[in-house]
């Protein structure tokens, strides 16, 4: 899978997450992007993991998922096998987007 370049990764971060940008959701954190989520309880938090983890097994793409202070979780996203963000990240972010 080929990286994007940074405009092609400025552009598809806007359209997930419109164009103001304090409004945006996911945030680019060098060569990934991240997106914080905060679920009603430690339980909701959990399903929301397995939601993204069911997500990401059906794409064989793997994000890092990192639950923090019971209900909040960090998705990063990156491809590891292009060293960078590749269409893939964009996908599975849109997808993860949908469970929201």
């Amino acid at each position: 899978m080929e990286r994007l370049s940074d405009s092609e990764i400025d552009a598809r971060l806007l359209a997930l997450s419109g164009t103001s940008a304090s409004a945006r959701t996911w945030k680019r954190a060098g060569q990934a992007i991240t997106r914080d989520f905060e679920r009603l309880n430690f339980s909701a938090a959990i399903d929301f993991v397995n939601a993204v983890a069911a997500l990401a097994e059906d794409a064989n793409h793997h994000p890092d998922i990192a639950l923090h202070d019971y209900n909040h979780i960090r998705v990063t996203l990156s491809t590891h096998s292009a060293r960078g963000l590749t269409e893939r990240d964009f996908a599975l972010a849109r997808a993860i987007d949908a469970l929201s």
